[in-house]
């Protein structure tokens, strides 16, 4: 296969003024600004999204993620050995692999066996070393293993939340309000489903009596943030990441009813059901212009970061060039950028 602009992970590149990353929400979070986008009519829009839902077809089924953020970010010690060690470390937690056993990422040199010392009595026990930069661990307090349902506790009450790093600063107690979503309710996700953090309670309300709503579950993981290193856009290894979809949403997937996804998660899930058929399990889907939605017609989404996997999904709709056309107007008229920046609408 030729190696068109398409498929060079350099041709989904475009250039970001510094001061474009929003570091904070606009209050209140509706405020923010909203670029419309219609195929059909090849009509570009600006508004805020307190005008979203003036937009949407009023026969359209709204898909949201119900996953919760998680502190996943813990610091604390490593185990001294023979009067050795005893170091910092740095741990982020990824993800569940089973009931007792994590996927983290640790800052710091870590080997099999080497236990890890937190707060509260929590200790991690390294359990594997994998070449993508993840380890293995399980976790303990008080000699007790801990299932996830009790890890997950415990990170509220220790952790931090783990923002992400173009952000460049520490999380605080504002983020505990606006690194989630309103319906937040699955613990599990390590970075916030975006486009869903531009809803006020009122406007949430409003949506809810206009608009036929359902949730699906994709906990957010670390690799969401990965860069796209490959020349070859295919040559890409996407990261997994777990989904759930219920009877009840499955049953308007499978019909033939309009949908607006609410973010790149909700797409994910729903396209990787309509592939795959299966309700839960590990998505790791890549939509791009080679593997563009079936069953998702409409988009809202944040802008998202040069040569990521999250720009090939709006270019997957759009396709490459008409999305960083979008983009450089986005630049242009001052919108903020990434998880807490402003949204476009994709009709």
């Amino acid at each position: 296969m030729a190696l068109t602009p398409e498929l060079l992970t350099e041709h989904y590149n475009y250039t970001l003024p510094v001061e474009r990353i929003a570091s904070k929400p606009v209050y209140p979070r509706d405020s923010a600004k909203l670029l419309v986008y219609d195929r059909q009519s090849d009509t570009i829009t600006h508004t805020t999204f307190a005008h979203f839902l003036e937009y949407l077809p009023k026969a359209c089924h709204i898909f949201l993620n119900d996953t919760r953020v998680i502190k996943a970010r813990i610091f604390g010690h490593k185990e001294k050995i023979d009067q050795q060690g005893g170091g910092k470390v740095e741990l982020l937690f990824n993800k569940s692999l089973d009931a007792y056993r994590s996927l983290v990422l640790i800052r710091g040199k870590v080997h099999v066996g080497m236990k890890l010392y937190f707060d509260e009595g929590l200790v991690a026990t390294v359990e594997e070393l994998h070449s993508d930069g993840t380890r293995t661990v399980s976790f303990m307090q008080d000699l007790t293993p801990l299932r996830f349902e009790t890890l997950v506790l415990l990170l509220d009450k220790i952790g931090h939340l783990p923002l992400p790093p173009y952000m460049q600063r520490e999380d605080n107690k504002e983020d505990e309000r606006d690194y989630q979503t309103l319906f937040a309710r699955h613990a599990g996700a390590v970075a916030a489903p975006t486009a869903s953090l531009h809803f006020t309670p009122e406007l949430f309300e409003t949506m809810l009596k206009t608009h036929r709503t359902h949730k699906v579950t994709l906990h957010v993981g670390a690799g969401t943030f990965k860069p796209v290193e490959s020349e070859n856009i295919l040559d890409h290894s996407m990261h997994s990441e777990f989904f759930s979809v219920s009877d009840e949403a499955a049953v308007v997937l499978d019909s033939d009813a309009p949908i607006l996804a609410i973010g790149t998660t909700v797409t994910r899930t729903v396209e990787y059901y309509i592939r795959s058929g299966k309700k839960e399990g590990e998505c790791d889907l890549f939509l791009n212009p080679h593997n563009p939605p079936r069953r998702v017609t409409h988009l809202l989404t944040n802008f998202h970061l040069p040569k990521s996997t999250l720009i090939m999904l709006v270019s997957s709709f759009i396709g490459r060039e008409k999305t960083l056309h979008l983009y450089k107007e986005a630049v242009e008229k001052n919108y903020r950028f990434f998880s807490y920046g402003d949204a476009m609408l994709i009709l």
